[in-house]
């Protein structure tokens, strides 16, 4: 039987199975000249480069969005109180 591979490409996206070191860890989430994203040290796909630039950006406007998704959700409580709401039906013919 065949030994099956434990890392690789299917269809361009790239996998690793092999069991993760703390040096590979961390050297896969820094990379130096490497574009934004680079293969995940373990699992199945891409995950951003942190020694570029532009990863920061994605990782400040997720913070953002998260941050304001917080915020709105502590303010929706308080006027959120559901209150019976009156209907008036002129039900006359002209």
């Amino acid at each position: 039987m065949a030994d099956k591979s434990t890392s690789g490409e299917i269809l361009g996206v790239p996998y690793n199975f092999e069991r993760p070191s703390i040096s590979r860890m961390l050297s896969s989430y820094w990379q130096p000249g490497e574009g934004m994203l680079v293969e995940k040290p373990f699992g199945v796909g891409y995950t951003l480069n942190l020694a570029n630039w532009r990863s920061w950006i994605v990782v400040a406007v997720a913070g953002a969005l998260l941050w304001q998704q917080e915020q709105g959700a502590s303010g929706d409580d308080e006027e959120s109180v559901d209150e019976p709401v009156e209907v008036i039906v002129d039900d006359t013919d002209d």
